[in-house]
């Protein structure tokens, strides 16, 4: 659900969206699109391993979008784009997302999340002012709920004026962009919105996050991968609702805001395996281990593992009318059964790469 300004009055948009082939971006792109065919729609990726072209294949025969391959560090060609296509609108996706990779490798996690933030809101910075400051112009910065910390049994959920206590160094990146977005609205007054998220998922996830690990493992008949006792909970967003939120901020909210998007889903993670198996067996035919919940395995937890997470999303509520469609267990059926029917989507992301990835996180599988 969102409320945005009516179709006669809204002016068409010439916009960036940055990691627009990654998960939550390519799903937020599917969606503008379909929404808004008149605006602009310039999609700019790095086409890292989680960043997949074929997610926004089906609508790059379209007229009014364009992919850029290109990093979001590079100044002269953030500068280059926002001239050439008179940009108006910044979606910044674009972002180093995953804490186990974060711990094997901590500094493309800097690079990318902070470096490329602060690179990406000077050269907004310095074309927003060369276009005399219009109003109009917008940077909006996708962040996580990770940046609050953790979270114990009876805490009241994370709020927008929760402090931040980042425990990982994706976290802890992710932070420091949130800050740089906060002190260019303070300090030049630039246009900036924030939203920070709780946990997505749904269709184009890369197969090393928990859920597709899951329906994937399932259906090659491999472990299921359950970190320490399986207690951690996390508040489950459907990526639709996500991108309907960000539509609803965008739309609704004024410069400088920040708003919590969670789903009203927590579930720990051990539950969350055990739905994803009933749904497994029941959806999926000829599985090569049935029940599937008998490939569950516990593995040593991960460092700096955060035991909760939980999102308050009542300002989004209360200021712009925002409430999740989808519950966990119609979020979750929905999901599973894309993963079912493009298996020729995430089959060819099980590379030597990913493999080998996989080894190092879950030795003991």
């Amino acid at each position: 659900m969102s409320i945005n300004t009516p179709a006669l009055e809204r002016k068409s948009r010439n916009l960036i969206v940055t990691g627009g082939a990654g998960f939550i971006g390519a799903n937020f792109v599917h969606h503008w699109c379909g929404k808004y065919p008149g605006d602009r729609v310039v999609v700019l990726d790095a086409l890292t391993y989680a960043g997949n072209r074929a997610t926004i294949a089906p609508l790059e025969g379209k007229a009014n979008l364009r992919f850029v391959h290109g990093d979001i560090c590079d100044r002269p060609l953030i500068d280059g784009l926002l001239k050439e296509e008179n940009i108006d609108l910044i979606v910044h996706f674009a972002a180093e997302s995953h804490v186990d990779r974060s711990i094997l490798g901590p500094g493309a996690f800097v690079q990318t999340n902070v470096v490329g933030t602060f690179t990406l809101l000077e050269a907004f910075r310095q074309h927003w002012n060369e276009k005399g400051q219009p109003d109009s112009f917008l940077f909006h910065h996708v962040s996580t709920d990770e940046v609050y910390g953790s979270l114990g049994p009876e805490d009241p959920a994370f709020t927008e004026t929760t402090p931040y206590q980042p425990n990982s160094p994706y976290s802890a990146s992710k932070a420091g962009s949130d800050h740089l977005v906060r002190a260019y609205y303070h300090t030049y007054g630039m246009p900036t919105l924030m939203t920070n998220c709780s946990n997505n998922y749904g269709p184009y996830h890369f197969p090393e996050k928990l859920i597709p690990l899951m329906c994937i493992n399932i259906l090659l008949g491999k472990p299921l991968p359950v970190y320490g006792d399986g207690q951690n909970v996390r508040d489950w967003l459907y990526v639709g609702d996500h991108c309907s939120a960000i539509d609803a901020v965008i739309h609704g909210s004024k410069p400088g805001e920040t708003y919590n998007v969670g789903g009203n889903n927590e579930v720990k993670n051990i539950d969350l395996v055990h739905k994803l198996c009933e749904l497994m067996d029941e959806l999926a035919p000829n599985l090569p281990v049935r029940p599937s919940k008998q490939l569950i395995t516990f593995v040593k937890d991960r460092p700096g593992h955060d035991r909760r997470y939980a999102i308050d999303a009542t300002k989004l509520k209360t200021d712009l009318g925002w409430t999740p469609a989808q519950t966990v267990e119609t979020g979750l059926r929905q999901t599973v059964e894309w993963y079912l029917a493009n298996q020729d989507w995430w089959k060819p992301l099980l590379s030597a790469e990913y493999q080998d990835y996989y080894q190092k996180v879950y030795a003991t599988c």
